[in-house]
């Protein structure tokens, strides 16, 4: 479905995210991915996103997500995070010897959609004349 609605607007909201281990360490072994891939898909559901694509390397993560627009997208990624970090450290003790917190405080995100930045230029250039 390209666009969804909700009782004040139609919309289509897509992040690209990206975040890192604390210091990029390379602590995202396969094990520990596929345990983050569990997480992330249940905090997903929790939260009413969608997952549209995620990769886990060893030192970053990779979603692409379909947001809605109640949400704030750094309340997304925290509470992805939030939860992850504290699972996996519980779960995990590699992870609580090698780092003094799991995730960097940062992360990036970038916004994706069907309609190009010059396409809508141009759309909103082009009202003036109507």
């Amino acid at each position: 479905m390209r666009y969804k609605r909700n009782s004040g607007c139609v919309y289509n909201i897509k992040y690209h995210l990206v975040w890192c281990p604390k210091y990029r360490r390379k602590v995202l072994n396969e094990v520990i991915a596929n345990r983050l891939k569990e997480l992330l898909y249940e905090k997903a559901k929790v939260l009413e996103i969608n997952i549209e694509a995620i990769e886990i390397m060893p030192d970053h993560v990779h979603l692409f997500i379909t947001g809605y627009p109640n949400e704030a997208v750094q309340h997304i990624v925290n509470q992805l995070k939030g939860c992850t970090s504290r699972i996996l450290r519980q779960e995990f003790k590699e992870l609580r010897t090698r780092l003094p917190v799991l995730w960097s405080r940062s992360y990036y995100v970038g916004t994706v959609g069907y309609v190009s930045e010059a396409a809508v230029r141009k759309y909103i250039e082009n009202q003036k004349g109507k």
